[in-house]
């Protein structure tokens, strides 16, 4: 099967967010809303100046239910994750939260025009297979288990709600094939702004240490956090949707490729097999 390229442009938000780990970990102790609020500010910076320079200033002239949907994605997603991991274990949680593309390839099925097969379910029960053994690999690792326990409960839920918006908010997206990509910096903007209410109500402020933690910033707001946001957007409204879902389980592989070859983390047997079987559900899925 040949890739269409809008399918590809989709594609690069997932190399994008493979990044995420590292540029957050060289943040250094950053809260996670300020964090946000910072990165989303440079996205929708960086995103108005292009709209200013392409002329596409209209673009964030947008129905409510546009902006709805967009805020409602890009903050609802974050502060759901955040919360969770607050609440829950971040291992269990993040696996909960990682159902997302499993979810897009289910929830495409109801898109019109769509068909979903059984080879898009088995691509993504293969891809999710694959980041159960990467996780539970490196919990084992540390000599520790999976552990979902009841006082963990409201963790749990946060996180489920959390994959629920953002495959809602992709595959909804594609409903509005008619707004263009740029309407994204205004999501941004208004996510930045929120993040900001958030951290101003739940976190102390922690300023960048050093010059690295700094241009880490930096590189989320215009990676991870920027550019990916409006790769995404152009692929699951104009691509191949559920291929785009199965293949978002390559993220957290990658991620953890690049910070064994950063030295962040070392290698291990789990990352060699969800990488397997994470190619393979890819591979399945396009068959």
């Amino acid at each position: 099967m040949i890739l269409s390229l809008p399918t590809l442009i989709g594609c690069m938000a997932i190399l994008l967010w493979s990044c995420l780990a590292l540029f957050t970990a060289a943040t250094g102790i950053i809260p996670p809303f300020e964090l946000a609020a910072i990165t989303f500010a440079i996205s929708g910076a960086a995103g108005l100046a292009l709209a200013a320079i392409r002329s596409e200033l209209g673009a964030l002239k947008q129905p409510p239910a546009v902006w709805a949907l967009g805020i409602f994605g890009l903050f609802g997603y974050h502060a759901l994750y955040f919360s969770a991991l607050r609440l829950a274990p971040p291992a269990e949680a993040g696996l909960i939260a990682y159902l997302w593309p499993l979810l897009i390839v289910l929830f495409s099925a109801l898109l019109p025009g769509e068909r979903l097969q059984l080879k898009h379910i088995g691509g993504a029960l293969l891809g999710l297979a694959g980041v159960i053994v990467l996780i539970g690999g490196a919990k084992l690792a540390k000599g520790e288990g999976f552990a979902f326990e009841a006082k963990y409960l409201p963790g749990y839920l946060l996180a489920f709600a959390c994959a629920f918006v953002w495959s809602g908010y992709s595959v909804l997206s594609r409903r509005f094939k008619n707004v263009p990509t740029m309407a994204v910096t205004g999501f941004c903007i208004v996510t930045a702004l929120l993040s900001l209410l958030c951290h101003a109500l739940f976190e102390a402020t922690v300023w960048p240490q050093n010059l690295s933690q700094t241009l880490a910033m930096g590189a989320l707001g215009l990676g991870p956090v920027g550019l990916a946001f409006f790769v995404w957007d152009y692929g699951v409204k104009n691509g191949d949707i559920r291929f785009l879902g199965v293949a978002s389980y390559g993220a957290p592989v990658l991620s953890t490729l690049i910070l064994v070859l950063t030295g962040f983390t070392p290698a291990s047997w789990s990352l060699g097999l969800a990488c397997a079987l994470i190619v393979g559900g890819a591979l399945v899925a396009t068959r």
